[in-house]
C-alpha cells in the first residue's frame, strides 16, 4: 500500500471524478469506449513511467563517473 493513498485527492482530480462517475446509464458500446480510452491511458502512462525510469538510470549513471 502506498503512504499516498490515505491522503486526500484534490477537490478538482480528474482520476477522483472518474472513479465517482455512475457506469449505470452506460451502455455496452459506450462501456467498450470507455475501457479502450482507459486502456490507451494506462499505455501512455506506462510509456511516461518507462521514459522517467530510463531517464533517471541515464542520468545517475552519467553523474557516477
Amino acid at each position: 500500500m502506498d503512504d499516498d493513498e490515505n491522503l486526500p485527492r484534490k477537490t478538482n482530480d480528474p482520476l477522483a471524478a472518474l472513479v465517482k462517475q455512475d457506469l449505470d446509464p452506460l451502455s455496452v458500446d459506450e462501456l467498450d469506449e470507455r475501457i479502450s480510452a482507459l486502456k490507451s491511458e494506462i499505455n501512455r502512462c506506462e510509456a511516461k513511467k518507462s521514459f522517467a525510469v530510463s531517464h533517471r538510470a541515464s542520468a545517475e549513471n552519467l553523474f557516477k563517473k
